[in-house]
């Protein structure tokens, strides 16, 4: 699109103006040209690549040369890409009138070869370059052309522009002036080069959001084909994308029915005799008329249908209802007086005619030679789909009966073998549990023995010091203790698991019971450089629950993020109160820094003697977080844990969320009938 900033006359004539020119040099030319080249940039750098960038350097030039108009013009060996024109003139001549006799551009261009038009002599290419760029730039300005200088930039050691300096009477034009082109010409290449740029970005833009457009027509129709949609549905959707993707005002797909069943291939301009089913349309614009889809007309008294097979291979277009020889035979649902431009498109298959895809226009339209093939396409993926549904509706009779019982054969295999692969896996999966299992429980009993063992030996040792004396009785006493809550936790799990007794609800302050455990493990968090950040109120936090069983949650749980916390990090601990689904809930959420937690360990992760790959070699008997699962479960409550990994490191945050009741069902504050 060609884009011109010209300055119109606005005032009246000014005689006086039009006096011969005084010779006037800028000073400080040396200096003006490089710092005016510096703005030229600066303008480049800072402004959209647009025709106003190249206005404000065509204003720029013309004030540092003291001209009284300075034009630019871009130029293009894309046939498809017109040139950008800026121009600036003098504000003593805005408003000027234009003149009755303009200066005749071809004599003025025939003078122009003689001229200096540059700083040096110029090929004939760019002398070319040069007329066709005045030609252009200068058909509007405000009064006849004397005298001209110009220069042609070049970009990648091509032509992309000229600069054109300009005087409405005669001048001679001095090496000052001659010298600023010469400097300002690398920086208006630029400029030139990203104005051309940024026209032929946008024109490939529209051109690719036009491709794009035709290539998601092309995929929703393959979709539409390949879906379960009944015939007519997929027919109605196949129009309507068709239509609207290529801006019709109206679209309609037509079925023929042949009346006489042994029509195959007709003989060249023989018109058969057969129905025509509407069996989808699309309008632009929704009206109240009812719906045609269900009308239906005979091909010989429609002309328009029947060009298709007086001319076969080739679409029907025409501009105008006018052109027809006899508009009285088209048929009337084709509204040809509101709609006058049609095209209508066979949908062919093995040279049979199966029905018409037509799109109306309220106006003339040039269908291009795109759009056409895009309708061809869109006409031949119709067709195939009304061949495959034809031909599956003939084939399913024959096979439904042979595929139901085959396929009740199948679903009965299918089931035998998910079935056995199904036991297969439980199988396997409980044969690694149970050598996990061994392993773990025989290493937890066999560990604290072999320490007793060794004690008693040493105990029995002659002549042992009192002191060592008591430091075996120590070791007896830890290692017979951990025995003891390994088999009391064993016990405790079957307790809880038998439901054999109810919670023991008492109502206790959450917040001091959280800061009371947290006191206690400082020692023992400490010697591993842990702290713990407690986000909790100073209100007290009620909670009607089982106090042993929430002190043993919490301890369990702060002893595993001690157990697995990285060194020198930070145990967060958080609780607050929420409402959900009418239900007062407390949550307590537990966070803190070490290996992460994947998905596959976060579902096995509250089994009995169940550990991460990470916690293998830890001590630990693989009850701890089973015994909370069960005791949160025995509390009504609910636990998760999400491990989040720490960009830029290998750790992550490991979270374990635990909502809890408030109140027990016998005493909170209110119920849904209150």
């Amino acid at each position: 699109m060609k884009k011109r900033l010209l300055l119109p006359p606005q005032s009246p004539e000014h005689p006086e103006r039009l006096k011969p020119y005084p010779v006037k040099l800028m000073q400080h030319q040396e200096q003006t040209a490089p710092e005016l080249a510096h703005k030229i940039n600066h303008i480049i750098a800072n402004s959209r690549a647009t025709a106003l960038m190249l206005q404000e350097i065509a204003e720029l030039v013309g004030l540092a040369a003291n001209v009284d108009c300075c034009c630019l013009v871009t130029v293009t060996n894309d046939e498809s890409t017109e040139p950008t024109t800026a121009s600036w003139c003098s504000d003593e001549y805005l408003g000027i009138p234009l003149p009755h006799e303009m200066f005749s551009m071809e004599r003025f261009l025939m003078e122009l070869l003689v001229l200096q038009c540059a700083a040096e002599p110029r090929s004939i290419d760019e002398i070319s370059v040069i007329r066709e760029s005045l030609a252009i730039g200068c058909q509007n300005l405000p009064l006849p052309v004397k005298a001209v200088l110009a220069i042609p930039t070049q970009f990648g050691g091509i032509n992309n522009g000229v600069i054109s300096l300009i005087k409405f009477q005669p001048y001679d034009w001095h090496e000052s002036e001659k010298q600023i082109l010469k400097t300002i010409e690398s920086s208006c290449a630029i400029a030139f080069s990203q104005v051309t740029q940024a026209q032929l970005i946008a024109s490939q833009q529209q051109y690719l959001q036009k491709s794009n457009q035709h290539q998601s027509l092309i995929r929703q129709l393959t979709v539409l084909s390949r879906s379960n949609l009944e015939l007519n549905q997929m027919l109605q959707l196949a129009i309507a994308s068709t239509a609207e993707s290529l801006q019709a005002d109206r679209g309609l797909l037509i079925l023929l029915k042949y009346t006489d069943p042994l029509f195959r291939t007709p003989a060249r301009r023989q018109i058969p005799q057969a129905k025509a089913d509407v069996v989808g349309e699309w309008r632009r614009e929704k009206t109240n008329s009812s719906d045609i889809s269900s009308e239906s007309f005979f091909l010989a008294d429609c002309g328009l249908c029947q060009r298709v097979f007086v001319e076969p291979g080739r679409p029907v277009i025409i501009n105008d209802y006018t052109h027809l020889q006899d508009t009285s035979t088209v048929a009337p649902l084709f509204s040809i007086t509101q709609l006058p431009a049609v095209l209508l498109m066979p949908l062919e298959n093995q040279g049979k005619i199966l029905g018409f895809l037509v799109l109306q226009q309220s106006v003339a339209r040039n269908w291009q030679t795109a759009e056409l093939n895009l309708v061809e396409m869109v006409c031949a993926q119709v067709s195939n789909a009304i061949i495959q549904s034809k031909t599956l509706r003939q084939v399913q009779t024959l096979v439904d009966e042979r595929t139901a019982k085959l396929q009740s054969s199948l679903e009965l295999q299918n089931r035998l073998r998910e079935r056995t692969k199904q036991y297969v896996e439980q199988l396997r999966e409980l044969n690694q549990f149970k050598d996990e299992f061994i392993s773990n429980i025989s290493d937890r009993l066999r560990h604290p023995l072999t320490n007793m063992r060794m004690s008693i030996k040493n105990l029995r040792l002659p002549g042992i010091t009192p002191e060592r004396q008591g430091r075996y009785l120590d070791i007896l006493e830890n290692e017979c203790t951990k025995e003891i809550n390994l088999i009391n936790d064993l016990l405790m799990l079957q307790k809880l698991e038998s439901e054999q007794e109810p919670p023991r609800f008492e109502t206790i302050d959450l917040n001091t019971r959280i800061k009371e455990i947290s006191n206690s493990l400082a020692p023992r968090l400490e010697s591993k450089g842990l702290t713990i950040n407690l986000d909790i109120t100073n209100e007290p936090l009620k909670l009607q629950t089982e106090l042993e069983s929430v002190d043993r949650i919490l301890q369990e749980l702060l002893n595993n993020a001690h157990t697995y916390s990285e060194r020198d990090t930070i145990i967060h601990l958080h609780t607050s109160h929420q409402v959900n689904q009418l239900v007062d809930q407390v949550m307590i959420k537990v966070t803190n820094t070490g290996r992460g937690i994947s998905e596959e360990e976060a579902t096995y992760i509250f089994d009995r003697f169940r550990r991460g790959r990470g916690g293998r070699w830890t001590p630990g008997t693989g009850l701890g977080l089973a015994l909370v699962k069960s005791l949160v479960q025995h509390l009504n409550g609910a636990i998760a844990v999400e491990s989040t990994p720490i960009p830029n490191s290998q750790l992550s945050e490991i979270c374990f969320t635990l909502t809890l009741p408030q109140f027990s069902d016998e005493s909170k504050p209110y119920s849904e009938s209150d």
